[in-house]
Order: structure tokens, then sequence, then C-alpha cells
């Protein structure tokens, strides 16, 4: 396989270019971009191409007409050697001075410190304190259904109670079903089978 039919990859972008080329498009205002989207330190000036959104190096910085260099739209020996046609040799508008840019940098940092998210704590939850008739209520009631002072449990005591009270109950409901219907509420007081004849009191 010979070289010329392997793939070109992206040449390493140069700091200073000897091309004396100047792109058409209005040249590229630095206060356009984010602080964070170039740097103006003169050991790496560089900028993100607003085009192929690649870190770029901007040449003559220090002169009259610095401009962006030719490069590829990725990275240097990786990617294929696709030229970036709109943003190679764009001129650049140094329009803020390196104080500045450190200054707008160091706000936005900042700036963004204080959005982080911040753990949530959360206030403990705090307990109902009862009223006093449940307090009372529960002073009466054992605690447990062995905890009911004999051994025997809660539920064996209500049973024994329920018991008790069976015999009673089958009274009423037997005298309750002999009324007639209609005569008398259930649960009113029982209706006299016998004619009252009331007494009057001698003046």
């Amino acid at each position: 396989m010979s070289a010329s039919t392997l793939e070109r990859t992206a040449r390493p972008r140069r700091s200073r270019t000897r091309s004396r080329t100047v792109n058409a498009r209005p040249a590229l205002a630095l206060t356009t971009l984010k602080p964070h989207q170039y740097d103006l330190r003169p050991a790496c000036a560089s900028l993100i191409c607003p085009d192929c959104e690649t870190w770029v190096p901007i040449t003559g910085l220090q002169t009259k007409r610095p401009k962006v260099v030719p490069h590829d739209t990725g990275l240097a020996g990786k990617a294929p050697a696709v030229r970036c046609r709109l943003g190679s040799n764009r001129l650049v508008t140094v329009d803020v001075t390196v104080r500045e840019w450190e200054e707008r940098l160091t706000d936005g940092t900042s700036e963004t410190v204080h959005r982080r998210r911040t753990t949530v704590r959360r206030k403990p939850k705090v307990t109902v304190a009862p009223a006093v008739s449940q307090i009372a209520a529960q002073k009466q009631m054992p605690a447990t259904d062995d905890d009911s002072g004999d051994g025997r449990p809660l539920w064996l005591l209500r049973e024994m109670k329920w018991a008790s009270t069976a015999d009673a109950v089958r009274d009423a409901d037997t005298r309750r079903a002999q009324l007639p219907d209609g005569e008398a509420p259930l649960g009113a007081p029982p209706v006299p089978l016998k004619t009252l004849h009331p007494e009057r009191r001698a003046s």
C-alpha cells in the first residue's frame, strides 16, 4: 500500500503562519465570545472557532491584523484532514484587554461556583404530642396483649367479657322481638303492656 492511498489527517495548528491570505468575512470580535471561549495569554493565544467549535491559535496578536490560523475541523493527527473554510484566516478584533478578560473570566467562575447545588438538609420530623385523653387511655389499657396483669392475653379477656354479657344481650333481643312493629324504636324504654290509670290527687 503506497503512502498516496493513506487517508490524510488533520495537520498541527501552528501558532504562527506565513500565509497572507485573509478571509473575506467580517472580523470576529472577541467580545462576542464568552470569556472561557478564548485565551489572551501571549504564550497560548487561541479561541474556539465559531464555525467548527475547535480550539485554534491566533496569529499576530500583538499586530494590527491578528487572525485565526488555517485549521482543520478535527484533532491533529487523528481526525480526517477537512479544512474549515469559513473560519480559517479570519481576522480577529481584539476589543478587550488581557486584564478585562481575566476579570470577566474570574467573575464568571465565581458565579458558576455559587450556582452549584448545595446539599439539602431536611428538617427532622417532630412527633406530635398526644392529647390528655389519649394519655389517660394509654395508662388504663395494657401496652400489649400479654400485659394483662394476670398473664392472660387481652384478646382472651375480651372474649370472656363478651361471654359474660351474651345472655343479657340475647334476652334483650328476645324481648325486643315480641313488641309489635312500629311500637317503639330500637333502644327505647320498654313499652308498658298494662293500661295505666293515674290517680287524681285530693284537693
